[in-house]
């Protein structure tokens, strides 16, 4: 599971995909989600980002 960071909130997504200006997110089933350009793309974290309180690098 993969949460993409937005300005006004945050979708979750089981996989995504990186095009040339931006990040396609879909569901389990491979159905598009939303296509999120970069320039409104803040971070696109796992779930394990959440299970610690120490930053990580990727």
């Amino acid at each position: 599971m993969y949460r993409a960071i937005l300005p006004n909130g945050q979708l979750e997504c089981d996989e995504y995909d990186h095009g040339d200006r931006g990040v396609e997110l879909y569901d389990g089933d491979g159905m598009l989600l939303a296509f999120v350009p970069y320039q409104n793309l803040e971070a696109l974290l796992t779930e394990a980002a959440y299970d610690t309180d120490e930053p990580s690098v990727m």
